[in-house]
């Protein structure tokens, strides 16, 4: 013991208790809830025996109900919508905000600074600013669309089947572009600016330069917005639980909502983890391509 605590204060494995206790933490805290959700798809679970460990066994009927039931492949559907629909607005647009705050013009910190207060405010709060704004009576988004004879009577985005989900979808973009604009900069700043000057140098117009140049240069960049993108708009769920409460008619519900309505709206805490453990593979799945795409730029 004396030899373990003077290897520690002398320098000599101190890396490994830095690293040794954020990975316990982990563990314990992420790890074991982890592995327990996954326990919990394979056994039949209800309030009464949730807090134990040893129930049923079913194998992979929790699975099989979840995928007969009617509602499995439209809430699926949703979430695929959701998922690209929100990433690909929310990179188009952090992306273009990203090559405009990159022109170095005089306020672009300042300003570039501003659009962080939509990715630090609490989500519930975004979802009740959203509230307001997609409000069918008085809300500003049907006021503007109405200004521009864009529409000729109000839509009532929130209580409406055909729209519900895009109101999520509006509001989570805003949520997330600010972040991804941030990255994005990051990226768009270790580009050697020489690349640029000697292509227009050769007579390379702007989009030439933007598709030979930015876009293969920012490979990992993207790679890394998009995977990030996927992982916290695959667990967004203030928004839903703020805006629509995955209604009407399940008709802007996702699987991290619903997962949270099995189990702890229905008290079918088996059928919950099920939903999670499915949406944990397809993050893993992700990562998994993310690594394999970027790994030669990694051993560079």
């Amino acid at each position: 013991m004396k030899r373990l605590l003077s290897s520690v204060t002398d320098g000599k494995g101190f890396d490994i208790l830095l690293v040794g206790l954020p990975l316990l933490f982990l563990l314990a805290f992420s790890g074991l809830p982890l592995l327990y959700n996954v326990l919990m798809s394979f056994q039949e679970v209800d309030i009464f025996s949730l807090g134990r460990l040893i129930r049923p066994f079913v194998g992979l009927d929790n699975y099989r109900e979840l995928f007969a039931a009617p509602e499995f492949w439209p809430i699926m559907w949703n979430t695929v919508l959701f998922v690209v629909c929100s990433i690909a607005g929310q990179f188009t647009l952090g992306l273009a905000l990203a090559l405009f705050f990159d022109t170095g013009f005089r306020g672009s910190s300042f300003l570039r600074g501003l659009f962080l207060v939509s990715w630090v405010m609490p989500g519930l709060v975004v979802g009740a600013i959203w509230n307001w704004i997609l409000s069918g009576d008085f809300g500003v988004l049907n006021y503007l669309l109405t200004s521009t004879g864009l529409i000729s009577e109000n839509i009532f985005w929130r209580s409406d089947v055909d729209y519900s989900l895009w109101a999520v979808v509006l509001a989570n973009i805003w949520l997330g572009t600010s972040f991804n604009m941030i990255l994005l900069s990051v990226g768009l700043a270790g580009i050697p600016k020489d690349l640029y000057e000697a292509s227009e140098l050769d007579g390379a117009n702007v989009l030439q330069r933007f598709f030979t140049i930015t876009l293969p240069m920012m490979r990992s960049t993207i790679g890394a917005v998009v995977s990030l993108g996927l992982i916290f708009t695959l667990q967004q769920f203030d928004l839903f639980a703020a805006i629509t409460s995955g209604g009407p008619a399940n008709s802007s519900n996702v699987a991290q909502y619903w997962a949270w309505e099995l189990s702890f709206r229905q008290y079918d805490f088996a059928k919950g983890a099920t939903v999670s453990t499915l949406m944990i593979i397809t993050v893993m799945i992700a990562a998994v391509l993310y690594v394999r795409s970027t790994r030669h730029e990694v051993r560079i």
